[in-house]
């Protein structure tokens, strides 16, 4: 049986040193590092090959890491959160405490809070949010399930969590804009 509490520890000392991991989500396989080490952000927009304009999301665990990363949220955000079926990425305006490189142009960030057990225990373990990304060369099809991720992800890592290698996942999360003044925009349902 393949231990949670190995694979969080193994994560975390490939994230302390600044090393990029590939894990499974509540939605997609993702590639990750420490949100705030702005060089592992840059391995990532290296290995998917993708244009560091795009940015990227963030994970967090809790109403505490929510406000790591942000002064003030629209009362809108927690009804959308508290409300949403699925797993729901929220961009944010004004994020702080992350690295400068996952922020778009516009001073926003997307954020996901999640429960699924080795994030949350991960980000526990980390004191600081996750970035997030599927899995996937910038451009191709993002993948269902472990299998479908190209060798070159999987050998582009630092470390591979070895959870969930059969789950499947049809869907990445829905993404929604909202504004400090409340403006809702929804990306992706």
């Amino acid at each position: 049986m393949i231990d949670i509490q190995k694979e969080t520890q193994n994560a975390l000392e490939v994230i302390k040193n600044g090393g990029i991991i590939l894990y499974p989500t509540d939605t997609v396989w993702g590639i990750g590092c420490d949100a705030s080490n702005e060089e592992a952000v840059k391995k990532i927009f290296a290995l998917k090959q993708r244009e560091e304009s795009k940015s990227m999301i963030v994970l967090v665990n809790g109403e505490r890491m929510l406000y790591q990363v942000f002064n003030e949220l629209p009362q809108v955000a927690w009804d959308i959160w508290d409300n949403s079926k699925k797993p729901t990425t929220l961009i944010l305006d004004k994020p702080k405490n992350v690295a400068k490189n996952i922020i778009a142009e516009d001073n926003t960030l997307g954020v996901r809070m999640v429960s699924e057990e080795f994030c949350y225990k991960l980000m526990e373990r980390m004191k600081r949010p996750l970035v997030s990304t599927s899995a996937n060369i910038s451009g191709e099809p993002t993948p269902k399930s472990f299998k479908e991720i190209s060798p070159e992800i999987i050998k582009g890592v630092d470390y591979v969590v070895n959870l969930h290698h059969d789950k499947i996942c049809d869907k990445p999360s829905t993404i929604i804009k909202l504004t400090l003044d409340s403006q809702v925009k929804i990306i992706r349902k």
